[in-house]
C-alpha cells in the first residue's frame, strides 16, 4: 500500500477532487499554504493499493495543469528604494507536486 500526497493550487482543487471520485478513489482534502507566493495550496491524502497508484498518478497530471501568473517582485532590503521599479515577473504556478510513500500499516476503525 502506498500514500500519495499531492499538493495542488486550489484552482485545480475541485477538479481534481470530482475525477477522484469518479474513478471511486476516496482521499481527504487539506488546506495549506505555498511558502513563496503566500497562495492557497490544496494537499490530497490518498490511499491506494500499489497497482493503483499509476492511476491516481494520471488522473492528477490530467487534472492539475501549470499555467503562467505574473506577481510583482519584492522590494530590495537594505538598498536604495527610490531607484527600485518593480516590473511585473512571469512566473510558472499549478500543477502538482506529489510524493508517493510506502504505507507500514493501514488500520481503518
Amino acid at each position: 500500500m502506498k500514500l500519495i500526497i499531492a499538493v495542488v493550487q486550489d484552482k485545480d482543487s475541485n477538479r481534481l477532487s470530482h475525477a477522484l471520485v469518479k474513478a471511486d478513489f476516496r482521499a481527504t482534502k487539506l488546506a495549506s499554504t505555498g511558502g513563496f507566493l503566500k497562495a492557497g495550496n490544496t494537499t490530497f491524502l490518498i490511499g491506494v493499493e500499489d497497482e493503483k497508484v499509476s492511476g491516481v498518478l494520471e488522473i492528477i497530471k490530467s487534472n492539475c495543469k501549470a499555467r503562467e501568473q505574473l506577481v510583482a517582485p519584492v522590494s530590495p532590503m537594505g538598498g536604495n528604494a527610490d531607484s527600485y521599479v518593480p516590473y511585473p515577473v512571469e512566473i510558472q504556478v499549478g500543477g502538482a507536486t506529489v510524493f508517493v510513500v510506502p504505507v507500514e500499516q493501514f488500520e481503518q476503525f
